[in-house]
């Protein structure tokens, strides 16, 4: 196999290992067992590609790769995805499936930057193409929070609208409020996990191959920040504490903090730069 296509199917196994995860993430709040199904499948295809990747590492070093840390970290991220498709059709218990898959991504990623690879052009190939997914999740992550924000303006005009009892084509045109609220959440709730497998590959990348990283730049602690706050307002509103005004004002709030952090927080961070 060549090296393009080793990188291109290492690439995919990354794809569907975090939409496994935005998918498991997903039950959680959202108690489907289609939905946990699907991330089952997805985690499943993962499985198969790492497996695929173990025994053609078999074959060609001709003995069990588990000698060098590359190889270690490796088999161990493949013991941990079997270990979560073993709990979910064995145990049956989802909150562990989703952190083990978590860890196993992790470790997953790590494997990109560890030493003792051989082949070094494809490691390189790799490293590109984690980045660039590091990239697209951080803006598909922003594309489902502004769709909350927009949904939560909408929420505050139908909410005037009905109060003053202004019934005007504006407000035969809008969804209900019921509509509105529901798809604020459902953005959010996709929004959160891909923010936070973004931040994941990131901080990789930047702890591995930058020196003199500081946690402290100002675009990784503004992005922490918001991740943990959506993520609050998410266990709130799930929780029946934050709902109705409160719910759109808070997400109102916190994309305000989202947008500070890509403009403000990219021009003054270390390491993260727009040509």
């Amino acid at each position: 196999m060549t090296q393009l296509a080793m990188a291109w199917l290492y690439e995919i196994m990354v794809v569907l290992y975090a939409t496994g995860i935005v998918f498991y993430f997903i039950d959680f709040f959202y108690k489907r067992m289609k939905i946990r199904r699907i991330a089952f499948w997805f985690i499943s295809l993962v499985w198969i590609l790492q497996t695929a990747f173990l025994l053609l590492n078999i074959v060609e070093t001709k003995r069990f790769p588990i000698l060098s840390l590359s190889e270690g970290i490796y088999f161990y991220a493949w013991l941990l995805v079997t270990l979560s498709i073993i709990l979910h059709c064995v145990a049956r218990v989802d909150l562990p499936v989703f952190f083990i898959n978590v860890l196993g991504f992790i470790f997953v990623t790590i494997h990109l930057f560890a030493p003792d690879r051989v082949e070094h052009s494809l490691v390189k190939s790799l490293e590109s193409e984690m980045l660039f997914i590091h990239i697209s999740f951080a803006i598909l992550s922003y594309a489902a929070f502004s769709i909350s924000f927009v949904f939560s303006i909408l929420y505050l005009i139908l909410y005037r609208l009905l109060k003053e009892k202004k019934y005007t084509k504006l407000w035969s045109r809008l969804p209900s409020l019921h509509q509105m609220s529901r798809w604020m959440f459902y953005s959010i709730l996709v929004g959160v996990p891909m923010i936070f497998i973004s931040l994941l590959l990131g901080l990789e990348w930047a702890f591995l191959k930058l020196e003199g990283l500081s946690m402290l730049d100002i675009k990784i602690v503004g992005s922490f920040i918001i991740t943990i706050i959506y993520l609050f307002v998410l266990v709130f509103h799930h929780g029946g504490k934050i709902t109705g005004l409160n719910f759109a004002w808070a997400q109102i709030y916190t994309f305000l903090l989202v947008v500070i952090n890509f403009f403000l927080g990219s021009k003054l961070s270390n390491f993260h730069f727009w040509y």
